[in-house]
């Protein structure tokens, strides 16, 4: 008996959903499990490719309707189902964007595409062509550049096609040849009772074609590896480990077939000042004593220049507040976040003789206002309330 869970349970939706709602749904799921917006967490990953494989099924209308029938028993066995069917299952998140990449929108973050966009962008390739090779890369980032959003050109090396055979793999004036294995195709099918299997042609790997006299250059690859700048445009506010993807950047693919992608995942420099807390940022700042009790007006430092901030009188040590706005942009444009500050008393390293004098009058008079309790009975009364 199957283990697995309903496919309408897995997307949420009702058994007479329409297929607009079925799509709506999967988009949704797909973006709340997500595992570049869960930070690579596997069970967010496991869930993304459970939503697509139901998707991939209840989002086909025949492959719907022999489900409704026969449930999951109509695509396991053998892989394969009645009619031929096969479920489609998924060994990697790239396998999803390249069968769903219409659903989210494509374009990279060198093409302006959005955040998700360029998370959830995809490409199709035609049987026995194999797609090229995706790459990535950490994009070390300050936090000015992620208040502010920012260009880069990043140097990376990559595969593309040999220069001199074109990718093909060929030597010089000779053509790769059809496989007597497959006839072209690139696949082999079997059949088992009820059940058709296809699997890749063992003799051409898959590419319909096999090569009788291989380039000297590449060797018969096809690719030389050679060194490539990408322009990137990172979007304000990105958060750290978010992946911006950069459609068709990777390796190069067999002659025909589309590039791999390029991915950069984004890390968050140290900040001498800041610390980050989702769209806030937070600092520190000493004042004296005389501006704690006191009160004052002082200028803080924020990621865009300097603010004015006052400290009431009676301030305590620790106490934290709250500049509106002074904090990053969200990812989703919503609006910025908040710099929370928090003071703290410096004591001064050196004083002057009269300073001293000033201060041992002061704590004079602080004692005698507290009457005749000594410093420790103060103490314990504060822990006693």
């Amino acid at each position: 008996m199957s283990e697995k869970r309903d496919y309408y349970e897995v997307l949420g939706v009702q058994r007479d959903a329409p297929e607009e709602d079925i799509k709506r749904a999967f988009r949704k799921k797909a973006m709340e499990f997500h595992p570049d917006r869960n930070g690579g967490d596997k069970e967010s990953e496991r869930k993304f490719k459970e939503c697509a494989e139901a998707y991939g099924v209840l989002g086909e209308e025949d492959k719907r309707r022999t489900y409704d029938q026969f449930g999951h028993a109509a695509f396991e066995a053998g892989r394969g189902g009645p009619q031929g069917f096969a479920g489609q299952r998924f060994d990697n998140v790239e396998d999803i964007f390249r069968a769903f990449g219409d659903i989210f929108g494509g374009g990279g973050a060198g093409a302006g595409g959005g955040v998700f966009g360029d998370l959830f962008g995809g490409r199709q390739s035609r049987p026995g062509e194999r797609v090229g090779r995706s790459l990535k890369l950490v994009l070390d980032l300050t936090l000015e550049e992620v208040d502010q959003g920012v260009e880069r050109t990043v140097s990376l090396k990559r595969q593309e096609h040999c220069t001199t055979c074109e990718g093909s793999g060929a030597k010089k004036g000779t053509t790769r040849t059809t496989c007597s294995g497959c006839g072209g195709r690139g696949q082999v099918h079997r059949n088992q009772g009820f059940f058709t299997m296809a699997a890749p042609c063992p003799r051409c790997s898959g590419q319909g074609t096999t090569l009788q006299h291989p380039c000297t250059k590449c060797r018969g690859s096809g690719k030389e590896t050679l060194q490539k700048e990408i322009q990137l445009r990172v979007p304000a506010g990105i958060e750290e480990g978010v992946q911006l993807r950069v459609s068709g950047e990777g390796d190069s693919g067999d002659p025909g077939a589309p590039r791999g992608d390029l991915y950069c995942v984004v890390r968050e420099l140290e900040h001498k000042i800041f610390q980050r807390s989702g769209a806030d940022v937070i600092t520190e700042i000493p004042a004296s004593f005389a501006q704690m009790a006191l009160g004052d007006e002082v200028e803080v430092p924020t990621l865009r220049g300097r603010a004015s901030m006052t400290i009431p009188h009676s301030t305590q040590s620790g106490k934290v507040f709250r500049l509106r706005g002074q904090g990053l942009p969200t990812m989703d444009g919503s609006g910025r976040g908040d710099q929370l500050v928090r003071v703290f008393i410096e004591v001064p390293k050196k004083l002057t003789e009269r300073q001293k004098e000033l201060l041992r009058e002061f704590n004079d008079i602080d004692q005698k206002s507290a009457g005749e309790r000594t410093f420790f009975d103060r103490i314990v009364s504060y822990f006693n309330k």
